[in-house]
């Protein structure tokens, strides 16, 4: 029987996440970045993230089918209680759950943090990722017309967001700095709703 495992990202899986986000560069317009890093730079950007918020990958028997993370959506202090979404799935992956599971389980944690406000950016047209977004209690924030220029066009960005406290906010807790039982039990959980579908 698959056996599939959430886990916190390391440096040492550049490599294997890399080879999942290329094609996004160079195949589409999911994201609007034009060259393919380095294994070295990918590994900073794993560590860099990593030191404030959460970087997920999930496997199956071994393999990483993909991964998800967060990162600060705005520099100023008024800010930090925002994050914006990102995942990434290897081909193929798509339609079995994988990714809406993987992305509820970073919200838990984010919400373990403190953070308040999420917001995730789609690139149109993206009806299985909207779809996916709201699924997960996301709405509609507004679209960016023309906003990104990749492929010789121009494409619409789709906005969404979602909130997860109300009231005078407490300081944000760094994902590291979080209680390690607490994010080893909000893993199992979405582990074993994967594992339980897969049954």
């Amino acid at each position: 029987m698959s056996k599939f495992v959430i886990r916190k990202a390391t440096e040492n899986d550049a490599e294997s996440l890399l080879k999942i986000y290329e094609p996004y560069i160079t195949n589409t317009t999911i994201t609007f970045e034009y060259d393919v890093p380095t294994a070295e730079a990918f590994a900073g950007r794993i560590r860099e993230t990593a030191a404030a918020f959460p970087y997920l990958v999930c496997e199956r028997d071994g393999v990483i089918m993909g991964y998800a993370y967060a990162h600060r959506i705005r520099e100023r202090a008024a800010y930090d209680w925002d994050a914006e979404l990102s995942i990434y799935l290897a081909q193929g992956t798509h339609g079995h759950g994988v990714g809406t599971t993987v992305l509820a389980c970073l919200i838990d944690l984010l919400e373990l943090q403190g953070l308040r406000h999420l917001y995730s950016c789609v690139t149109l047209p993206n009806e299985k990722s909207i779809r996916m977004q709201r699924r997960l209690g996301f709405a509609d924030a507004g679209v960016w017309h023309d906003s990104g220029w990749k492929f010789d066009g121009w494409h619409d960005v789709a906005w969404l967001e979602k909130h997860i406290g109300s009231g005078k906010p407490q300081p944000v807790t760094p994902f590291p700095a979080l209680d390690e039982k607490n994010i080893q039990e909000c893993l199992q959980k979405y582990m074993d709703k994967l594992n339980q579908v897969e049954e």
